[in-house]
This record gives structure tokens, sequence and C-alpha cells, in this order.
């Protein structure tokens, strides 16, 4: 079976129906829990700076990074760049019990996203250039090993161009929801990813995605050659700030030279004593590994004008606030044109970040629930993100959809209505019986070309294609804070039906990742507590 199949088999055998869910461990085994923070046991770990949220730029400001000056790179803004993208938000308390949330949002908030830094030498890290793993525990940095100031000179980096490698550890989402967790991981890919690339903008940085390095060749780099098979840490992308557009393609053999040779500090923590064997997720992550390709930087895309609103929110408060709604009032309404705005923020062309990253065309549209929209009428809509789509997408979904575009809807907003009616039961419905879809302000399903990409690219693009639901995702996140409602993610979806909504009656087009937007019920069991103990 070729590395495509497999890929096509898995999503098969992961998907949720009426009548069938995804195979999973059946009840929770709390006993069991993985434990919630990788650490490196022996390993020297740097405390990092933590940076008061009451400076930085506004929301729209942040994402035409253009137009904000670069901050030199210094201890102080990595600190800032890692406590605006990784680091914990704040705890919360119910009955004796504790967790800690996120700045980058996660399914089930399991986190199996974890990060590293590759850098030349940094006052206040190491007079050596280093790589470390970085703790939000305790937002902090884990020196795994240290090399000469000529092995990175070598690598012919401009000044101050460092790298954050991300990776996921699998185990911490199968515990819970079993042969569907690779979804749900590559899902929190693509949130890590956004949310690096909004904090790099906030610090004037650019990022772009070394997505020409292979995955052998960046688990050499992360030091993740070392595997525990029950808990594989799997190495996903390697990202570049601050590296120079008009600067040489890097090629993999400029790190690999050396970095074998490298002795390593630290043992992994082991997560959990038990563990419960996903076969499905080792064969689809293993047909998924990515090669080394070719260099993308020749990739561009075309821009639009600015179809972004002004605002007045700071944005690194909407990073630090972000919250997932665990219920919604089915009471708030929004107006049409903070609408507009919420899918204006998901097109590349119009809303750069976080997109720009991304070596690839968008292949992923949004299919959306509209519930309660003044100056809207409920229905069922749909925004393509990619225009080259759009022949291929009417032809593929109902032939008696109407096509229209909405009264005053953005002229390059491709946004389209689909179907008028109350689609509340129906969203609640296919999302698993989740009352949170039907009651938010609008719901969506995230729609993604499949068979075409497969014929593009290769199966490696499979997790990608969650990554782009992903940074999509935490789009809509930091929209909803700026908007004073909240929003949040929906793995749990039932696949087949969803498709039979908009009839695809192929696998052409499949519903990856699923949201919803609107007035939530607030908890108020819970205490809040602070990220971090104050100094």
């Amino acid at each position: 079976m070729s590395n495509w199949n497999i890929a096509k088999q898995y999503h098969q055998n992961s998907r949720h129906d009426y009548h069938r869910s995804a195979p999973g461990p059946g009840y929770m085994d709390w006993e069991n829990q993985p434990k919630p923070f990788r650490q490196y046991d022996g390993a020297e770990i740097i405390e990092l700076n933590k940076i008061p949220i009451n400076q930085g730029p506004l929301f729209h400001e942040a994402l035409q990074p253009e137009n904000i000056s670069p901050s030199p790179f210094t201890f102080a803004t990595l600190s800032q760049l890692f406590f605006d993208s990784l680091a914990i938000s704040a705890w919360k308390s119910f009955k004796g019990s504790k967790w800690a949330l996120r700045v980058n949002p996660s399914s089930g908030n399991l986190h199996p996203t974890e990060g590293y830094l590759i850098c030349g030498p940094l006052e206040g890290l190491s007079n050596s250039s280093s790589i470390s793993h970085y703790c939000p525990k305790t937002h902090g940095l884990e020196i795994r090993t240290t090399f000469s100031s000529h092995t990175w000179e070598k690598m012919g980096l401009p000044e101050n161009t460092f790298f954050i490698g991300l990776s996921s550890i699998y185990w911490r989402e199968a515990w819970k929801y079993g042969l569907r967790a690779f979804r749900y991981c590559h899902h929190d890919m693509g949130h890590a990813l956004a949310a690096i690339n909004i904090a790099s903008s906030v610090l004037g940085w650019k990022t772009k995605l070394m997505d020409h390095f292979g995955s052998e060749e960046l688990e050499v780099i992360m030091g993740l050659h070392k595997k525990n098979e029950e808990e594989i840490e799997v190495p996903n992308c390697m990202v570049a700030i601050n590296l120079p557009e008009n600067s040489k393609h890097i090629r993999s053999s400029n790190f690999l030279a050396d970095f074998s040779d490298f002795k390593w500090v630290g043992e992994p923590n082991i997560l959990s004593s038990e563990h419960m064997d996903w076969g499905g997720i080792t064969e689809v992550s293993q047909a998924t590994q990515k090669p080394s390709t070719e260099d993308s930087s020749d990739f561009t895309r075309a821009t639009l004008p600015i179809l972004l609103q002004e605002d007045s929110f700071p944005i690194r408060k909407a990073i630090h606030q972000r919250r997932s709604a665990v219920a919604m009032d089915g009471k708030k309404r929004i107006s049409i044109e903070t609408f507009f705005q919420f899918m204006a923020i998901t097109v590349p062309e119009a809303s750069p970040l976080p997109f720009q990253t991304f070596p690839w065309d968008s292949q992923i549209h949004l299919g959306v629930f509209v519930h309660r929209i003044d100056g809207l009428a409920e229905g069922l809509y749909f925004l393509v993100r990619n225009k080259n789509h759009l022949s291929d997408l009417k032809a593929k979904l109902k032939n008696d959809f109407a096509w229209t575009k909405p009264n005053s809807c953005p002229e390059n907003l491709n946004l389209y209505l689909l179907q008028e009616g109350n689609f509340q039961g129906v969203a609640t419905s296919v999302s698993c019986g989740q009352d949170i879809a039907g009651k938010g302000c609008f719901s969506l399903g995230m729609i993604s070309a499949f068979e075409n990409t497969s014929n593009n690219f290769g199966p490696w693009m499979y997790p990608r294609l969650y990554w782009e639901c992903g940074a999509i995702g935490q789009m809509l996140y930091l929209q909803s804070e700026v908007s004073g409602i909240r929003s949040t993610g929906i793995g749990c979806f039932f696949d087949d039906p969803v498709r039979e909504i908009f009839g695809i009656q192929d696998s052409s087009y499949q519903s990856l990742y699923h949201f919803t937007v609107g007035g939530p019920i607030e908890d108020t069991r819970l205490t809040t507590l602070s990220a971090y103990p104050e100094d």
C-alpha cells in the first residue's frame, strides 16, 4: 500500500459517524493521564523573563507586520516570543484540582506540541551556540546541548537569525481520543505555528517555515533521535525567525554536518506509567514523514486591498486572555460587519499573518452555518479561500446551491450564500450533538481539498492540511477576544454527514476541523490563578 493510501485509510478509519465512532480508549483512565509538561531531567534550565502584557501593538497592526519596526534580538525579546506563543496564560482550579491554560490552544487542553530553540550565542542564555527545550511550566529553556560558534558560523546564517523546532507527542492526545488523536495533534501544530508567527510579528520579526527539511533531518537537529517508542516524540517542522527575504537558501546539509556528534544532556520524563498502543497512528505518522525537498523560497502569494477593520485592542492582551468557550448562550448576536471581519482574517491574501509562513496555496475552505448575525440571513454559506478552487467546488457541491454573494459583502471576500434556512439543529447534530455548535452566532467546518493534495504534493501534506486548519482556528480565537465574544474548536464531528450537507459525493473534499463563535456562558465555579508566581 502506498504512503498516500495509508494516510487515506487512516482518515477513513478515524471517522466519526452517527452509528460509529473512531476507535478510542472507551473510558478515562485518570490515574494514567499523561503529565502535562515535558521536562529533561538533568538539563540546566535558564528562566526566561515574564513580559508585562500592556506592551505592544494593536491587533490589526500586528496583522500587518511591515508596519512594526523590528526589535533587537536579546534575551528579553526572546523571552517575550515564548511568553506570547507557548507559555501558560493562567491556572484554573476546582475542588482541589488545578490545571494550566496556555496561550496556544490545544484539543482537550492536553498539549502534545513541544518547542525547541536553536540559536547562536546569546547573552543571558549561553555564551555558546545551543539547542534548548522550552518548558512552559517554568517559562524556561532547558539547555540540551551547546556547540562552538564556529559550527554555527559555518551554517552561513544572517546575524540574529534563529530557529524554533516543533514536535508532537501523540500519546498525550491518544490517551483520551484514541485513533483520532493524530488529527488533533496536527490541529495543535497549526495553533502553535500561528501563535509563533503572531508573537514574532509583535516584535517586528518575520518567520519562514523551513519546510524543505526532511523529518529525519529535523530529528537530528532537535535531538529526538533517542526514542521512547511508547511516548515517541515526532519532529514536525522548524521555523526560521529574522531570516532576511534576500538571504541565500539554507540547506539542510549546513545543519547536519556536525549535529550528529553533539552530546545531549537530560533525559525526557516519562509521562505515563502505562500505555495503550494505537498502531494506526504509528502507521500514518511513518507514512507522512516528509523527505528533504527543494527550498520553496520563491513561493509568493498575491495580496488584496485592505479588508481588515481597525481596532483599539492590544494584540498581546488578546493572546493572553484567549480562552475556549465551554458553552454558548444561544442569544448573543453580532453585526454583519463583525462577521465579515471574522471571515477576512482567515483569508491569506487579506490577512498575511499567520498564513504567509505556509509555502503552499490555501487548501482549506470554510462551510459556515450562520445562526445569529444582524443584517445577514440565517443559512448555509461558503467562504472560498482559494479562488482557483471555485469552479471545482461548484461542480462538487450540490447543484441547486445558490452561490450568491450577500449584500454589502466586500468585493474581494469570496463569501457565498448556498441555502437560506435555520441550520442550528443541523450544526448541533453533525458536531456529535454538541449544543455549542448551534448556540453560537455562527459555526463552521473547515473543508479541505483532499484528493488533489496527493496529486500536487505528497502524503506528507496530509498533516499540513491540519496545520492550515489550526492556523485558521487561532485567528478565529484571537478575533473573538477582540470582538468581545468567545470561540472554541470542535474536533468531534460526523465526517460523512458533514460532506452530505454540502453534497460532496466523493473523497475530493473532506471536513477536517470545526469551530463555533458566540456569546460564552462562563463557569463561575472555577477559580482563576495567575500564570506564574510573582517574582
